[in-house]
């Protein structure tokens, strides 16, 4: 299934793409668990997975070098999993919220560290109070710089009136 993208490059959300953490992290596991028992797993070359999440091959290739896809390899080709897809998918809804690479392999690690539920929330619950205060501290500093944008603005047009009437 292609995604589809508005006109401003970003993809429309769907009603498939309204999970919650808890959804997305119940996703995860059943396909890691899935990717496990299945002989005939469905794999994703990286153009079908490119054209999905409208992204270029080197940008998933970067986010395996960073060791956040693991695909199969035979001979040249790439074979990624439907659990490479689903981290791929949380990699690029993080980057959109504004989480970091290291903040999605914190919370990969953490799932796949096999620690218990309570754990593993209590550590996403940390992540998003850190990300929360970053964006807080990123909500100040532009309340100041427009106050300064503002004062420099006031003082262009006293200029332009002082320079008209002389």
């Amino acid at each position: 299934m292609l995604r589809q993208y508005a006109p401003d490059n970003n993809p429309i959300v769907t009603s498939e793409d309204q999970h919650t953490v808890t959804d997305l992290k119940h996703e995860t596991e059943s396909e890691a668990d899935n990717s496990a028992t299945e002989t005939n797993e469905i794999s994703y070359s990286i153009t079908q997975l490119s054209q999905e999440f409208n992204i270029s091959s080197r940008a998933i290739r970067f986010y395996e070098d960073k060791g956040l896809l693991n695909p199969d390899r035979s001979k040249y080709r790439r074979a990624y999993s439907k659990r490479d897809r689903v981290r791929l998918m949380l990699i690029l809804r993080g980057k959109r919220v504004g989480f970091s690479l290291d903040e999605s392999r914190e919370l990969f690690d953490i799932y796949d560290s096999g620690t218990d539920e309570a754990t593993q929330l209590q550590h996403w619950f940390k992540l998003l109070q850190k990300h929360e205060d970053r964006l807080e501290q990123n909500k100040r500093d532009i309340e100041e710089l427009l106050v300064e944008v503002k004062n420099a603005k006031s003082h262009c047009q006293e200029f332009i009136k002082t320079a008209a009437t002389e």
